[in-house]
């Protein structure tokens, strides 16, 4: 039994001619607080919700059983493609890569704030003044190559997460001639 004592309270002094009766210790029992203590342990260790593992959101096609392979129609002056090569490379163009549009000719880029975030940044605001309609904003075509590794590609979303890049899509249909671009971005 857990218990604290107060301290000895015992009678006069010595030499003193009264006699005084001892007084017996104050004790607190403990046993109960101990209890106590053990049981908020563990409600707080059974109510609190542990941090959960962040991810991101992925909105992927539905499986159909019937493919449509029915080309959808998209606007080049909003359609900005970016390719991932080996080695931390990156090339993009902005519009049709055999007409690009006004600025957007095939370039090289580099991952980061300086590199290919800028050019996002610059036509997340440019490209709706172009069309006229805020709704109508960019859509960043993906191309990974089979080189690409998948921390690059991890980077390329988390670029579009912090341009807040309105529409976006993995694609890993990459053209001959996009392929000739790939191969001299590779070298």
């Amino acid at each position: 039994m857990a218990e604290l004592n107060t301290g000895d309270s015992g009678g006069g002094k010595k030499g003193s001619k009264k006699v005084r009766s001892k007084k017996s210790n104050a004790k607190v029992d403990l046993t109960a607080m101990v209890d106590l203590a053990f049981l908020l342990i563990t409600f707080f260790m059974l109510t609190t919700s542990l941090s959960k593992p962040q991810s991101m959101d992925l909105g992927l096609p539905d499986k159909e059983d019937k493919p449509t392979d029915k080309p959808m129609k998209v606007d080049q002056r909003r359609t900005v493609t970016i390719l991932m090569g080996k080695d931390n490379k990156i090339k993009w163009y902005h519009g049709l890569l055999d007409s690009p549009e006004p600025g957007g000719a095939p370039t090289d880029a580099v991952y980061g704030k300086n590199g290919i975030r800028k050019e996002i940044l610059e036509r997340v605001v440019s490209i709706p003044q172009i069309t006229g309609d805020k709704k109508k904003g960019m859509i960043v075509i993906i191309k990974p190559t089979k080189k690409a590794t998948y921390r690059n590609l991890v980077d390329i979303l988390d670029e579009m997460a912090i341009c807040d890049v309105p529409t976006y899509a993995i694609v890993n249909d990459i053209t001959p001639e996009e392929q000739k671009l790939v191969d001299e971005m590779n070298k």
